[in-house]
């Protein structure tokens, strides 16, 4: 069973997904909205290739836990995914995740412009992570 992560954002969609066990979480690709014209077809395609049950979006929430305007973006974007694709889909705190790693590719010495190029799909992959920890408990 695999389950797609997705880092939403205005102008790009970071990609993860997970191994066939629902265990690990890798970073696929990320989705320039400003290149791709159909972001959701190219979703639609990834689903497909990869056999994807269920859908994993990250809401980003303030620290205080409400829900701002990218939030908002997100629930929305999460609903046309639904309806779209006929799949679950679930929201998931995503707070801190573009930090987590931001800070792991500063650590690792990658380049301002590298950094640019993986940051979202790195940021999916966190996230889904941790939603695969969350229900393998």
């Amino acid at each position: 069973m695999r389950i797609m992560g997705l880092d939403y954002g205005e102008r790009r969609i970071g990609v993860a997904m997970s191994d066939l066990f629902g265990w690990t979480a890798q970073g696929l690709e990320v989705i320039d909205q400003k290149i791709v014209t159909d972001p959701m077809a190219r979703i639609a395609e990834l689903i497909k290739q990869y056999e994807v049950e269920s859908i994993v979006v990250g809401l980003p929430k303030n620290m205080n836990g409400t829900v701002g305007p990218s939030g908002e973006y997100c629930i929305a974007f999460a609903e046309s995914l639904k309806q779209t694709l006929s799949l679950p889909v679930q929201l998931w705190d995503e707070r801190l995740t573009t930090v987590s790693a931001e800070r792991a590719l500063l650590e690792a010495d990658v380049s301002r412009r590298k950094r640019k190029l993986v940051i979202d799909k790195m940021a999916a992959a966190i996230l889904l992570q941790s939603y695969l920890d969350s229900i393998s408990k």
